[in-house]
């Protein structure tokens, strides 16, 4: 069974950085968009950033753009996500998915597979 696990989360203070990580097993997801979705207490789950399989494509969130880059290492079957100048807003709880599609897609529902999440908290 398909398995996504994300880690990296943690505490950081306004303008720091993180390094989220999400392993992947149970199957290969090389040829499957992958994505980072954000969900903070009180709202709904927000779609970050996707990265295509062959990592030729990346698509982000106006929240996000210019701060976070999606990666993605096949041969690990790895797909990171590298948080900068983070905000108090930025503060949610982290999910990695894969896409049922190829194409770069922001709704959640074109995603499948989803992980168990991992907190960030960005403090003053």
């Amino acid at each position: 069974q398909a398995q996504l696990v994300e880690s990296g989360g943690g505490l950081v203070q306004t303008g720091g950085s993180l390094r989220l990580s999400c392993a992947a097993s149970g199957r290969t997801f090389s040829d499957n968009t992958m994505g980072w979705f954000r969900q903070a207490p009180g709202k709904e789950r927000e779609f970050v950033a996707a990265i295509s399989g062959s990592s030729s494509g990346r698509l982000y969130s106006d929240a996000v753009k210019g701060r976070f880059t999606i990666s993605r290492d096949n041969a690990k079957n790895t797909v990171y996500l590298q948080m900068s100048s983070l905000k108090l807003e930025d503060t949610a709880v982290y999910y990695c998915a894969a896409s049922n599609f190829r194409q770069l897609l922001a709704p959640s529902s074109a995603y499948g597979s989803w992980g168990q999440g991992t907190q960030v908290t960005v403090s003053s």
